[in-house]
């Protein structure tokens, strides 16, 4: 018997329930995983949520969660990649991120292929705050837009978990950030994290400041916010500029007409998946092996500003919906 949080029902941060569940002996192929940190993403708040990413119904009751860190506790067999104490890492278990949960759980069951070695410079802390949010921000830079010298990049939720492992990124690759923050504390934390310049989105028209910075506009807006900032964002663009969507934190982005882009200069869009980037194995452990060695080297710095007891995951979830954390958020069983 171990402990985990359910949902057995869609809702607010009431439905997250501490319960007693069985974790079975682990099956071919698979290794038990005792977690030791466990991030809380925006994905997770979608599923609790629900009809936001899931097209059917999900089957209850549910365990939330995609990322965690931990120690192998037992593997079943066939398994080659790992061995019990092996200190390991995942992102995601098969699939889009609505799709085989189970995160917020004291152990669980993973398939070994999954797993990814954890270095002795990478804490179990930070390997559970950056797998996502890194691998989100690895799959824009080294799939989607790659900043370079002589780049202005517009990043929104500057101080996010995401926001600030790209604003580190694309300062490295020699790129000037600019970043929108909510609070001016936020806005302390995004500048000592790469940006060069901070715009406080809830009292400045954020479109005239980028205007009043670039003239002619930025390159490359980077949005994890979605329906409130996507469609603004056209105009902070330059001609030939690409916008990257990767979140929906404000909501679903509307239905966009492609002759918009045209009568804006000849704009860009993409929308990266994580789970697209990571389907293959081979990409899952060089993209984390490239992370691991920027976070060792000093070059990313992995931001963990909260950390909760997972029973106490509903007051997590409400922090991060009253958008009064920077930074990842963990929770600790």
């Amino acid at each position: 018997m171990t402990k985990a949080i359910r949902i057995h029902r869609h809702g607010g941060p009431e439905v997250l329930q501490w319960e007693d569940i069985e974790v079975p002996p682990p099956a071919a192929g698979e290794a038990r995983v005792h977690h030791t940190a466990i991030a809380l993403n925006y994905s997770d708040i979608n599923v609790r949520r629900g009809g936001f990413y899931t097209p059917k119904p999900l089957q209850m009751p549910l365990i939330p969660g995609n990322e965690a860190a931990g120690v192998v506790e037992s593997v079943g067999s066939g398994v080659t990649e790992v061995k019990p104490g092996d200190r390991v890492a995942y992102v995601g278990v098969s699939g889009a991120f609505y799709n085989s949960t189970g995160a917020y759980a004291e152990s669980r069951n993973v398939p070994a292929a999954r797993l990814v070695k954890l270095p002795a410079a990478i804490s179990d802390l930070q390997a559970a705050a950056m797998m996502v949010k890194g691998l989100t921000a690895s799959a824009i830079v080294n799939r989607v837009y790659q900043p370079k010298p002589g780049d202005t990049i517009l990043i929104h939720a500057a101080a996010s978990g995401v926001g600030l492992i790209l604003a580190q990124w694309s300062k490295h690759l020699g790129a000037t950030v600019i970043g929108t923050v909510g609070s001016p504390d936020k806005a302390e934390i995004a500048r000592a994290n790469g940006c060069a310049h901070t715009i406080l989105y809830r009292g400045t028209n954020f479109v005239d400041a980028v205007k009043q910075l670039t003239g002619r506009g930025v390159h490359a807006v980077f949005d994890g916010v979605g329906k409130d900032a996507f469609m603004p964002s056209l105009d902070c663009i330059r001609p030939y500029g690409m916008i990257v969507n990767y979140g929906n934190a404000s909501g679903h982005v509307p239905p966009l007409d492609l002759i918009l882009l045209a009568q804006k200069g000849g704009l860009s869009v993409s929308r990266p998946a994580l789970s697209h980037y990571l389907s293959e194995n081979d990409t899952l452990h060089r993209a984390t092996a490239e992370l691991f060695d920027l976070v060792a080297r000093g070059i990313l710095q992995i931001t963990i500003n909260h950390t909760y007891a997972l029973k106490d995951a509903a007051s997590a979830h409400r922090a991060v919906e009253s958008r009064s954390t920077a930074g990842a958020v963990v929770l600790v069983p």
